[in-house]
């Protein structure tokens, strides 16, 4: 069983985002930063990985980036999106991200159970995580969207 860092981690996840995104919108992304104390956007999905140690996973967006994704992904204009569209858009972005990476890591001591994902939202929102827990941040984007992920373990 392989042992893994919490680069090699975040490089799963993120590689993963990066994969589902373009599978679904079309849209090629990348890591525009490890920001470990970046903000959550206005609207956060959120999603529990059961393991041997726990863990959450979330991915936040922007209302404006969201109705960018949700047009790429429908074909629909950004202003026909509705709030309903962005939410069920990020939390099956979730669902899916989550997925591949349950995939890339079964070699692994990752191995993991995902519980429903749901969506939060509000500004200037912050989640708080034990001082001795490991948080792996990324920024992913590209001219037309922005992401962010987190994984808190």
């Amino acid at each position: 069983m392989n042992t893994l860092t919490p680069d090699e981690l975040g490089a799963i996840f993120s590689g993963a985002l990066i994969e589902v995104v373009s599978k679904i919108s079309s849209l090629s992304i990348a890591v525009l930063s490890k920001a470990q104390d970046a903000e959550f956007c206005e609207i956060v999905s959120v999603m529990s990985l059961n393991s041997g140690k726990g863990g959450m996973l979330f991915l936040s967006a922007d209302e404006s980036d969201l109705r960018v994704l949700c047009s790429y992904i429908t074909g629909d204009r950004k202003d026909d999106v509705t709030a309903d569209d962005m939410h069920d858009a990020l939390c099956e972005l979730l669902n899916m991200t989550a997925g591949n990476a349950k995939v890339r890591l079964q070699s692994t001591e990752r191995m993991f159970k995902l519980s429903s994902p749901f969506v939060i939202g509000g500004s200037a929102m912050s989640i708080i995580s034990k001082k001795r827990s490991t948080v792996i941040s990324r920024h992913l984007g590209n001219g037309d969207i922005s992401i962010k992920l987190k994984v808190v373990y």
